[in-house]
């Protein structure tokens, strides 16, 4: 808990930079960076076999041995290995600092034997936080760069794992590719989907009863779906370059899956800006809700107050002390011997008189 006087503030990403003036493609590591771990994969039509832990040495001599290698590293603090996995695909040296850098906007750069896609993954749906994940791929490979352990990919390795004929054993790399960068899109799914069932739930809520905590939840939701919005369209664009494109290491059957996977996104990206629409109209309705709540308590206490005003200068002037054997001008209904009963249904009478005023104009 924060302590009376201070500012809580939101921890905000911020993409780290080489110095100013340093030579293009330098790789320096954020302090706060996982330790470095690798894990190949060996995949043929036939067979496949996986290698946790990798060395550098278990990579290098694998590359010219089965058809189609996948290299996952996990973790950016180790600028030596990343360097050298580079010097092995052949990797340009701008996308590896890309990969280091991380909070680079999703995007795709083509090279001359290979593609370089950055992405961004949910890594944590509670906490809101994303992780950028590289995939570069070319002619009979493709590795994988990701901040810290975690990632949808299991499906992707139980498919490779499968006794049964597929197409990812198959197939080439960028078949390979399109199955990794299809599983990080549909993992936003569930989060999505997850916010639209929380969204509705609060709408009917607000219809009962709305509350203040309401309008916390909703201003929340708006800002993470202002944030997919910034994730999503740009992958989009990214998918939609990566199909355009005429590059011999991305078949044309795979540009067809792609641009399944692209459908994928637009409908993301429908659902966002649905959600985001609906969060904007239900913060509207809260207020709209609250302050006509605020109107009806004002409107009852004014007619309470209406109602006990000509009591109040009733008992004012009955109260008074003025003495009937001084004049008979003197209030001479005090000394009535039913003044006070009478007095009492007198002003119960103007009661139910301004009650029923305030009926008959549909005040109440």
């Amino acid at each position: 808990m924060a302590k009376a006087g201070t500012v809580k503030r939101r921890a905000t990403a911020r993409m780290r930079r080489p110095p100013v003036g340093a030579s293009p493609g330098t790789l320096i590591a954020d302090p706060a960076a996982r330790r470095s771990e690798l894990r190949l994969t060996l995949i043929s039509p036939q067979k496949f076999m996986t290698i946790d832990n990798a060395s550098i040495d278990d990579v290098a001599a694998n590359c010219e041995k089965w058809p189609i290698i996948w290299l996952d590293c996990t973790g950016l603090a180790n600028i030596s290995l990343i360097e050298e996995i580079g010097r092995i695909f052949s990797l340009h040296p701008l996308a590896l600092e890309d990969v280091v850098n991380t909070g680079q906007r999703p995007k795709v750069d083509f090279f001359e034997d290979h593609a370089f896609v950055v992405v961004r993954m949910i890594d944590d749906v509670t906490a809101h936080r994303y992780e950028q994940i590289a995939v570069f791929f070319g002619k009979g490979f493709v590795v994988t760069f990701q901040e810290r352990e975690g990632d949808p990919f299991d499906p992707v390795r139980k498919r490779i794992e499968s006794s049964a004929p597929n197409r990812l054993r198959a197939r080439g790399a960028d078949y390979l590719a399109y199955a990794l960068i299809d599983a990080i899109v549909d993992s936003y799914f569930p989060p999505i989907e997850t916010a639209g069932d929380l969204v509705d739930s609060i709408e009917d809520e607000m219809m009962n009863t709305p509350h203040k905590h309401q309008m916390r939840q909703l201003h929340e939701l708006r800002r993470d779906a202002n944030v997919l919005k910034g994730v999503l369209w740009p992958m989009r664009d990214a998918l939609a370059t990566l199909i355009r494109n005429d590059v011999p290491y991305v078949k044309a059957e795979t540009k067809v899956f792609l641009n399944d996977t692209l459908d994928h996104s637009l409908r993301l990206i429908e659902l966002v800006e649905t959600q985001r629409d609906m969060l904007t109209g239900l913060i509207e309705m809260h207020l709209s809700l609250s302050q006509a709540r605020t109107n009806d308590v004002i409107s009852y206490l004014t007619i309470v107050s209406v109602i006990f005003m000509p009591l109040t200068f009733l008992v004012g002037v009955w109260g008074m002390n003025f003495s009937p054997d001084a004049s008979p001008w003197n209030m001479p209904e005090l000394r009535s011997y039913y003044g006070y009963p009478a007095a009492l249904v007198f002003m119960l009478l103007v009661a139910i008189g301004l009650i029923s005023f305030f009926r008959w104009k549909k005040w109440l």
